[in-house]
C-alpha cells in the first residue's frame, strides 16, 4: 500500500512554519506567558462595536460569508477614496501574499525581498517553487533602492517591501517610495506590505493612484484594528491585477462574523485614534525600560519597538529565552545584524509592569551565561 503522491517541488520543502506560537511554547512550558509581547498584536482589542456585531452576527454563522465582500468593500472604497473594482479582500495579509505569488510566480522565477524581512512572504514564493533572491537591509532600514535594481539585475517578476517594517520598526518616506516605482523595471511588481500603516507618521505614506499597475499595496485589520484572529486583510492595486485574483482565489475563505467585525472597526475611528495613543504610551515606556537596562530602542513606526541588546545574536537569544522563561512572550530577528535585538509589542501598563521586572533578571542570567 502506497501513500499520496507529491509533486517534486512539494518533496523538497522542510516541514516548517514560519513562526512558533506562543501558545504552542505554553503547552511545551506547561504554563502560560504573564505578558504576551511578542506576535505585534493589539492587547487593546477591536472596537466594542465591533465586537458587538461580530456577536450578533455569530447567529447567521451557518450562512456563507457573501463571497464579493460587498458591504466591507463598499466602505474601504469610501474611506481611502477608490473603487470596489480596485479592492480585494482576503484572510489576512498572509493570504493575500499566497494568492499574489500564485498568480505571479512559477517555478523558477524570481523574486527580490530583503535579508530578514518578513518570512511568511519568503514560504510562500519557496512553496510555488520561486528563487529569492535577497538584498540586505542598510542601516536597519529596507533598501528599496538596491531592492530594485537587483530585480533588474535577475529578472524578477516581485519586490516585496513592508513600509513600516517588520522586524526593525523602522520606514522608508513616502516620497522615496514613490521615486523608486520610476525606476522599476517594465513587468515588476512592487508588493507593498503595509500592516502598520496604521502607526506611522504621515511622511512614511506614499500617494500612490489605486489604478498604478506597478503596485500593490496590502494592509490588514489585524494591527491597528485588533482583529488579528479575525484574519480580514485588504489589497489596493490596479483593475486588472484586483480581477486576476477571482481566478485562483478561495471565493467563501472569509468569515462571515469577521466581515461585519471588520466593517464595524472600520466605521469606528474614534476607537482607533484611542488604540493609536494607547500604543505610542506603550512604546514610550517600552523604551523607558530598555534604556533603563541599558539597551538601546530603536526608532518605530509600528506598534513594537526593536531593542537592540548592544551585543551579538548569541547574546540577544539567550535575552530572549530568559524572558520566554520568566513568562514574557517576545520575538526577535533572525538575521545578522538584526538578531543583535529583541521585539517588544506594544502592551497594557501591566504588562509592561513585568516586562520591567523581568529584564532585568533575564539581562542577568544572559550576562552571567556569557562570562561562563
Amino acid at each position: 500500500m502506497t501513500g499520496p503522491r507529491y509533486t517534486p517541488l512539494v518533496q523538497t520543502l522542510p516541514a516548517t512554519v514560519p513562526f512558533v506560537g506562543p501558545e504552542v511554547q505554553e503547552r511545551e512550558m506547561g504554563h502560560t506567558f504573564r505578558a504576551r509581547l511578542g506576535a505585534n498584536e493589539s492587547v487593546f482589542g477591536p472596537s466594542p462595536d465591533a465586537v458587538e456585531a461580530m456577536a450578533r452576527e455569530s447567529t447567521q454563522i451557518w450562512k456563507y460569508a457573501d463571497a464579493t465582500n460587498f458591504d466591507l468593500k463598499a466602505a474601504l472604497a469610501q474611506k481611502l477614496g477608490t473603487t470596489q473594482k480596485n479592492l480585494i479582500i482576503g484572510e489576512g495579509i498572509d493570504g493575500l501574499l499566497g494568492y499574489l505569488v500564485r498568480l505571479l510566480v512559477a517555478p523558477g522565477d524570481r523574486v527580490v525581498t530583503s535579508d530578514g524581512a518578513y518570512p511568511t512572504f519568503n514560504y510562500h514564493v519557496t512553496g510555488f517553487g520561486g528563487g529569492l533572491v535577497k538584498v540586505p537591509y542598510r542601516s536597519d532600514h529596507e533598501d528599496l533602492p538596491a531592492l530594485i535594481a537587483k530585480a533588474v539585475e535577475v529578472d524578477a517578476k516581485m519586490v516585496y517591501l513592508a513600509n513600516p517594517d517588520n522586524p526593525m520598526g523602522s520606514w522608508n518616506t513616502g516620497a522615496e517610495i514613490e521615486a523608486a516605482l520610476d525606476t522599476m523595471p517594465e513587468g515588476v511588481l512592487l508588493i507593498l506590505d503595509e500592516a502598520y500603516i496604521e502607526f506611522a507618521p504621515a511622511e512614511a505614506v506614499p500617494q500612490i493612484a489605486p489604478d498604478d499597475p506597478r503596485v500593490i499595496r496590502l494592509r490588514t485589520f489585524s494591527k491597528g484594528y485588533g482583529m488579528a484572529g479575525a484574519r480580514v486583510g485588504y489589497g489596493i492595486g490596479a483593475v486588472d491585477l484586483i480581477r486576476s485574483f477571482d481566478k485562483i482565489r478561495n471565493h467563501f475563505g472569509m468569515n462571515r462574523a469577521a466581515q461585519v467585525g471588520a466593517l464595524a472597526a472600520l466605521q469606528d475611528q474614534d476607537w482607533l485614534q484611542s488604540v493609536l495613543t494607547w500604543v505610542a504610551e506603550s512604546k514610550a515606556r517600552i523604551a523607558e525600560i530598555a534604556v533603563a537596562n541599558g539597551l538601546t530602542p530603536l526608532p518605530s513606526a509600528t506598534n513594537f519597538v526593536t531593542v537592540d541588546c548592544g551585543r551579538d545574536g548569541d547574546f540577544a537569544r539567550t535575552v530572549l529565552h530568559e524572558l520566554v522563561e520568566r513568562g514574557v512572550f517576545v520575538r526577535m530577528p533572525f538575521v545578522p545584524p538584526h538578531d543583535r535585538c529583541i521585539r517588544i509589542s506594544a502592551g497594557t501598563p501591566a504588562d509592561l509592569d513585568v516586562l520591567a521586572e523581568v529584564l532585568p533578571q533575564a539581562l542577568a542570567a544572559a550576562n552571567a551565561d556569557a562570562a561562563s
